[in-house]
């Protein structure tokens, strides 16, 4: 029994009475060894919310004095949600007069308040912090103004609900973006105070919106010394040597599908038809394991960033460009270090065996998702590259088929793109369709990523997997009532063949976006784990990510770990369970941080278009879909973009509307038009506010 094992069974134990450190440490009868370790491995546990400090420095599990360990999250109207570390439970209402001194993602202790809320009906939990375990942020950025008596900073995330008092900084004007460096905050009746440590400049200045993003996630933007030192040394050709003993595929059809704007190309597929009517796929992966060794400054540097950052006109990248875009790059016509794993199916698509193997390359084309696309629209016999891209989507079709079979829920969003000119200004906004050539990558991606998860946990390997818990009931029920609020009829949607039915009803209609996007917010948050719980999305047992190392730690963790089994080689760093589930903790957090951050960069680059349309009065004519009606206006989206915004009342000038509540509709008095949700309209933009990130549109003229 582990140390942490032991602390939680003596906790446990009905005659414990709460224990101070040493007291504790006494009553567990350690070892040596461990005594080094209690410490450690008790702050820990206090800081994952698995035991809590109570007066006079005392340990009880949380449950047992009713408290709970968390991130708390803000809404900008004040109140919060505490997201309980333990999984399991329920997310814990926070009214804005028991958030105490927190900020927006704090890890906090919570009591229960045990007395329930009503909110829609239902009966919720509630609770107030008493304890901040662990500060998100020692610094914040906004926007410097004045009063008569004093400067303060009003913070860009207005989940940050308080200004900062701050003193004037040398060059900080009123108006800049200032980055503030927060002081200890202790009284919630006096507004939090800090310095300002840098200056942006103006708001509205080129670079200093984006700037500001990367301050905001505190994103590094150059690689330590140590690290550009350490990649230098690595030679720019692969070696004879680094090539033998690998499987040679190097006449194999093997090609890249990606991005038309990508740089770093990290899986590469092909695919072979057997004379029994079976398949043979072949997905090969960037070895970047040969080239990041555990401990060495280049790995550390790696871990603490966990992710590459893809901000609208700049990537932030895990690896440093010698690596990211060139030796682990599998760029066409070029020898490349891989990981392969091939997977046989028989006819009924039944897999008959899988191979892992080290492995090198030299990949044919290097194809956009668009080249890819046409490829597959037209049929030519007499061309190599359509027969084999054909014969890939004959087999991605056969396994997507039986992938909805078994339960997975079809959740794909279009993305948007932002394109920019060389100012850093938005010249247009397109949005990237989910076809068919993502599908056939997604599905040898998911085959791959499976297929690598069973073999590791079927040999109980401590490894890191990609896990998605079942949803809370009480938040399906909520989605139900949300969507039969559309007017669809709903069945029980805790069963997933129930949600299967809905996302196919709903399959391009007007409402989908809106339906799609509900129901993932109902559902948990994937993340990464030690313990292969499955994941509910996918309808997979068995799921880790192993398909993009240069981009994400995690899969090149499960790199090493499949590097071991096939070279007999001694693990590395990060193997044992301890150390991994911090990693998993620690690069699931980098990954929130990243998208947060990737998505604010957009969104504020399409207040901008649209900002400028205003300032030049050159109002482009969009049709937008109707998605919600009120008595005040109407929410809409524009299909072409995925922005939505309001048409207040007031500019639907051609009559005087009443609002039908029952049937949520808008209904003209002297002409009888009604608009309802699922209508088209052509409308024109009519207002911006960039710090609320809001924009109201007009009926087009």
């Amino acid at each position: 029994m582990d140390i942490r094992a032991k602390i939680q069974t003596l906790l446990a134990t009905p005659q414990y009475k709460p224990l101070r450190h040493a007291e504790l440490a006494g009553h567990l009868q350690l070892t040596p060894a461990e005594r080094r370790d209690f410490r450690r491995v008790l702050d820990e546990m206090v800081l994952k919310g698995e035991v809590v400090r109570v007066r006079q420095d005392r340990f009880v599990l949380p449950q047992e004095a009713d408290l709970i360990v968390g991130r708390i999250s803000f809404n900008e109207k004040g109140f919060a949600f505490v997201i309980p570390e333990l999984p399991q439970t329920p997310d814990i209402y926070i009214a804005e007069e028991d958030t105490w001194i927190a900020f927006h993602s704090d890890k906090v202790v919570i009591r229960l308040n045990r007395e329930r809320r009503r909110q829609r009906g239902d009966d919720k939990l509630s609770g107030r912090v008493i304890r901040i375990l662990e500060r998100a942020h020692t610094t914040l950025v906004g926007t410097l103004q004045k009063t008569n008596q004093f400067h303060y900073v009003v913070p860009d995330d207005t989940r940050i609900i308080r200004n900062i008092y701050t003193k004037p900084a040398h060059g900080a004007q009123v108006g800049d973006k200032v980055v503030v460096k927060l002081a200890d905050w202790k009284n919630r009746h006096v507004n939090p105070e800090g310095d300002i440590i840098e200056v942006l400049g103006k708001a509205d200045a080129p670079g200093v919106d984006i700037i500001s993003i990367i301050r905001k996630y505190h994103l590094p933007e150059e690689f330590e010394h140590a690290t550009t030192t350490e990649v230098s040394r690595i030679p720019a050709a692969i070696s004879p040597a680094e090539i033998a003993g690998r499987l040679d595929l190097r006449t194999k059809f093997i090609v890249t599908i990606d991005p038309d704007d990508a740089k770093d190309f990290d899986d590469a597929i092909h695919v072979d038809e057997l004379p029994d009517g079976g398949w043979r796929l072949g997905v090969h992966i960037a070895d970047v394991s040969h080239y990041v060794t555990p401990g060495t400054a280049l790995d550390k540097e790696a871990a603490e960033r966990g992710n590459s950052v893809y901000l609208v006109d700049r990537v932030i990248p895990m690896l440093p460009e010698k690596l990211s875009n060139n030796l682990c790059s599998l760029r066409p016509r070029e020898d490349r270090l891989t990981q392969t794993v091939i997977i046989e199916f028989d006819a009924k698509l039944k897999v008959r065996q899988t191979d892992f193997a080290l492995s090198v390359i030299h990949s044919r084309h290097r194809l956009t998702y668009k080249e890819a696309f046409a490829q597959l629209q037209s049929r030519n016999d007499s061309d190599a590259l359509n027969r084999e891209l054909q014969k890939m989507w004959r087999l991605a079709r056969k396994i997507r088929d039986q992938r909805f079979a078994q339960g997975s829920l079809a959740l794909e969003f279009p993305e948007v793109k932002v394109r920019l000119d060389a100012n850093g200004k938005p010249t247009h906004i397109e949005k990237i369709e989910y076809d068919i050539s993502h599908q056939l990558i997604e599905e040898f991606m998911l085959a791959a990523n499976e297929a690598v998860a069973r073999r590791i946990c079927d040999l109980q390997i401590p490894c890191l997997y990609r896990i998605h818990e079942d949803p809370a009931v009480e938040k399906l029920q909520d989605f139900r009532a949300y969507a039969q609020s559309f007017g669809f009829k709903v069945g029980d949607v805790t069963h997933r063949r129930e949600l299967q039915k809905l996302l196919t009803h709903v399959d391009g209609k007007p409402e989908q976006y809106a339906i799609n996007l509900a129901l993932l917010r109902s559902l948990k948050r994937a993340v990464y784990s030690t313990k292969p719980v499955g994941h509910y999305g996918l309808a997979k047992k068995y799921y880790t990510h192993f398909t993009s190392p240069i981009r994400r730690y995690a899969d090149l963790v499960v790199h090493r770990t499949l590097r071991t089994l096939l070279t007999g080689a001694r693990p590395g760093l990060n193997t044992d369970l301890s150390s991994l589930t911090r990693l998993a903790d620690h690069i699931s957090q980098t990954e929130r941080v990243a998208a947060e951050a990737e998505k604010e960069s957009v969104e504020l680059k399409k207040i901008e278009y649209f900002q400028q349309q205003l300032t030049t009065g050159k109002l482009d004519i969009m049709t937008a879909v109707v998605c919600t009606v009120r008595n005040f206006g109407i929410f809409v989206e524009l299909p072409d973009s995925l922005v939505q915004g309001l048409v207040h009342v007031s500019t639907l000038e051609d009559d005087f509307y009443h609002y039908d509540e029952q049937r949520e509709r808008l209904v003209g008095k002297q002409t009888k038009r009604v608009i309802q949700i699922g209508d088209k309209m052509q409308v024109q933009v009519a207002r911006v506010d960039v710090f609320k990130r809001q924009i109201d549109f007009r009926p087009a003229t």
